[in-house]
């Protein structure tokens, strides 16, 4: 099975590996990884592809691509394969009335990916919810699994994020019924006029703000080519924020730094909605400042220009450095 991993990510770009392997159950899953790691050290787990940029040059990667289904529940845990996409799973948990991921509602992508960079949006992450993996680990080939605790979470970060290479099989989470009591979600109530309870009305608010950025995939809407956003909101101390305009967002932490905006950062300083170099293919999304999106047969190489570009404008700016939310697998070359 080889194919070009343009047209399975998101963004849609990449070249073609040196092969895909896939699992379609657990098992298969990782008898299929094994088996690409007796044979290459160079090789990526991919699973719904909304996370990554793939070079144009994948001549040298093995591609293990996660397929295996599954959605297994006892009392409030729940345990999805690690193949499963996610807002089919997250719309899953409202129809059985559950709450914690509702606000997550929209990402793209595997199941397999969310501890990963340990996503999140309007005041939920899924660090809150996750209560073990299973993991396959690449330097012992043993199958182990991970308690909370030891996924090393912090923004959009995880201990697999910080080289910890294998395979995730499996993510258990403890879900809990809705409580009418619990409450709203504040952070959708600016953006929406209004305030939301209950696990559907949470996500139906979530598509609506996602779908009005661009950020939800749509074959018909070049802003929705993307890998969602592209850099995370930077956190500096409390000293530097101080430097920045008092108009820019900012999110007190509870260590006493401050997250800012990246979006912000990107618009004040001088890159607007939809800019793009020259004549690439690679662009802003109209929609909104932090994703970027290919306009229609964009290499992998202007995306990466794109990325680094905007990188120099904003330290040169406000002397922050923005860190790229998905993983640049393979090579690059200049276009």
């Amino acid at each position: 099975m080889t194919q070009p991993l343009s047209e399975l990510t998101t963004i849609g770009v990449g070249g073609v590996p040196a092969g895909i392997v896939a699992g379609n159950t657990r098992d298969e899953l990782i008898d299929a990884a094994i088996s690409v790691w007796h044979d290459s050290d160079n090789w990526v787990v991919l699973g719904g592809g909304s996370n990554i940029v793939a070079g144009d040059d994948l001549s040298a990667v093995t591609v293990i691509k996660t397929e295996n289904k599954g959605i297994e529940r006892e009392g409030n845990f729940v345990r999805v394969q690690a193949g499963e996409n996610w807002d089919d799973f997250v719309a899953w948990t409202v129809a059985q009335n559950l709450s914690g991921v509702e606000a997550l509602s929209g990402i793209p992508g595997g199941v397999g990916a969310s501890p990963v960079q340990n996503i999140g949006a309007y005041g939920q992450e899924v660090a809150q919810t996750i209560t073990r993996v299973e993991f396959l680990d690449y330097k012992t080939h043993e199958v182990i699994e991970l308690s909370n605790a030891e996924l090393g979470f912090g923004y959009r970060d995880s201990i697999f994020k910080a080289g910890r290479l294998g395979v995730i099989t499996w993510v258990e989470f403890e879900l809990n019924p809705y409580d009418a009591a619990a409450p709203s979600l504040s952070r959708l109530t600016a953006p929406l006029g209004r305030e939301v309870s209950t696990p559907a009305e949470v996500r139906s608010a979530v598509l609506e703000i996602r779908a009005q950025k661009g950020m939800v995939l749509n074959p018909n809407d070049r802003d929705t080519f993307s890998c969602g956003s592209f850099f995370t909101n930077p956190v500096v101390s409390d000293g530097f924020s101080r430097t920045i305009p008092g108009d820019a967002p900012r999110w007190l932490q509870p260590d006493g730094n401050v997250k800012l905006s990246a979006a912000w950062l990107i618009e004040n300083s001088g890159l607007s909605k939809g800019f793009k170099l020259g004549n690439s293919n690679a662009a802003l999304s109209t929609k909104h400042a932090l994703a970027i999106t290919n306009r229609g047969g964009a290499s992998a190489s202007e995306v990466f220009e794109l990325c680094k570009f905007i990188q120099l404008q904003v330290a040169n700016r406000w002397g922050v450095e923005l860190s790229p939310e998905p993983n640049f697998v393979g090579e690059f070359h200049r276009s």
